[in-house]
């Protein structure tokens, strides 16, 4: 979290139980934050909503490649004799790098192998 964040939450909690005269374009002005999303924090704070780090922290992205995929993309490639672009072209489910990077991080490729550059 933002120590900015932190000072903006105290500044709109004075405002709010009148401690002090400051604007919100003042608050704005001092934390760096632009006047909208101070307004926004403001709204937050009267709903009871104000969190102080971000909602999607800790989680699993939506789009991340399973450990069940990994493994197939892994022993599909074991068994093949191509390249990594003839393999992506066959399995074309995921993007290049990230058969790329599944490959490279079960130690199949090596970094400084530019034979899995060249397309055969």
């Amino acid at each position: 979290m933002s120590k900015n964040k932190e000072v903006a939450i105290k500044y709109i909690k004075d405002k709010l139980d009148k401690k002090t005269f400051l604007s919100y374009i003042e608050i704005a002005t001092i934390t760096g934050f632009h006047p909208k999303y101070i307004l926004k924090l403001k709204k937050e704070i009267l709903d009871g909503t104000i969190r102080l780090e971000h909602g999607n922290k800790n989680r699993k992205p939506i789009n991340t490649i399973s450990d069940e995929e990994k493994n197939k993309i892994i022993s599909l490639y074991k068994k093949s004799h191509v390249s990594i672009r003839k393999f992506y072209k066959f399995y074309g489910k995921r993007s290049y790098s990230c058969i790329y990077t599944t490959l490279r991080d079960a130690g199949l490729i090596k970094k400084d192998d530019i034979s899995n550059l060249i397309e055969e």
